[in-house]
């Protein structure tokens, strides 16, 4: 799968892809069953796909739109991916 170039700031990024998912998709997807799966948008032209496998949804996106601009989005929480430590709550 090759990368494609951003077309768009951040923030455009962001903005119409959360949009996008708060109004066609999530209505569609926000079940028990579906929670924790990615949803993978092409913030051009609403097109999505959803799997538990993130790369699963980036491929079978990838085959259908070859140079889309992609925002993922994970069902049932704020954010895809977490950053920082893991706190296990253990003292040393």
């Amino acid at each position: 799968m090759k990368t494609n170039q951003p077309r768009y700031p951040k923030e455009e990024f962001a903005r119409r892809g959360d949009e996008i998912y708060n109004r066609d998709i999530r209505p569609l997807v926000e079940t028990a069953e579906n929670k924790g799966k990615f949803v993978l948008i092409d913030i051009e032209t609403g097109a999505w796909e959803m799997d538990a496998d993130e790369m699963t949804a980036a491929q079978k996106l990838d085959a259908r739109l070859p140079d889309s601009q992609v925002w993922m989005v994970r069902v049932g929480y704020p954010s895809a991916r977490k950053f920082g430590a893991w706190r296990s709550g253990r003292v040393a």
